[in-house]
């Protein structure tokens, strides 16, 4: 039985509240966006997104994510037939925030495994990226223990640098349990958690002070295509 989601589409929300300097925010950020960033700094609160493995239009793929009230925040929607390097996330009102891009290693006998997806500010994937999420090589595909094993790495790039440090991410997308730490492993940051009696199609992602929620939902698409069993953005980016 599919997952029910009950969004309120009526009053699309465009308030993400991140924790990064200004330099690190993604250029589709609105105003508004920024303003309710520092509001939750200050008030030093979790972001709990419901994320829902489906594209609200039709014949599409992609993700859609509500907040805590249920209001529309973030949008992935591509055609069956679209099969770019990119995956664009965008707001509740389709404007693009973060460009998730995968660069493939040299050489096929590398695989996933030697590829990097880099996270671009906007649509502009001309510009240089602001982080680059790479899988790493001894974690198994499709998720292992889920308990103690680094997954991936999230290392800056460009104006990101000036934000601090990376990321790290241990557990296992695919059984939707992953821990988000800052790059001294003092503290985790963001959370993939699984939502009971609703299958793997539907998830939580938690993100606390310490990581921007846009490049928290950008990880998501990455883990996505790295580990998605089947994943609905891989084939985009094949």
């Amino acid at each position: 039985m599919a997952a029910k989601v009950h969004p309120n589409l009526a009053v699309p929300s465009l308030i993400q509240p991140p924790m990064a300097p200004p330099a690190a925010m993604a250029a589709g950020d609105s105003v508004v966006m920024k303003k309710a960033a520092a509001a939750a700094a200050a008030a030093g609160g979790d972001v709990v997104l419901t994320v829902w493995r489906k594209s609200l239009l039709f014949n599409c793929r992609g993700f859609t994510v509500f907040d805590a009230s249920g209001d529309l925040v973030y949008r992935v929607d591509s055609y069956a037939a679209d099969s770019r390097a990119e995956v664009v996330l965008m707001d509740a009102a389709g404007v693009p925030v973060l460009t998730v891009r995968r660069k493939k290693a040299i050489g096929s006998q590398l695989g996933l495994g030697g590829d990097q997806w880099l996270v671009h500010p906007g649509e502009e994937t001309r510009l240089p990226p602001l982080y680059a999420v790479k899988r790493t090589p001894q974690y198994v595909r499709g998720g292992g223990s889920g308990s103690g094993k680094t997954m991936a790495h999230v290392a800056p790039c460009g104006v990101a640098l000036g934000a601090g440090g990376g990321y790290e991410i241990e557990g296992s997308y695919l059984r939707r349990s992953c821990a988000v730490y800052d790059a001294r492993r003092r503290a985790v940051v963001a959370e993939v958690q699984a939502k009971e009696a609703v299958g793997t199609d539907v998830f939580r992602l938690v993100v606390r002070p310490g990581m921007e929620v846009s490049v928290a939902m950008a990880v998501v698409l990455a883990l996505e295509q790295m580990f998605g069993k089947p994943s609905l953005l891989r084939s985009w980016s094949s």
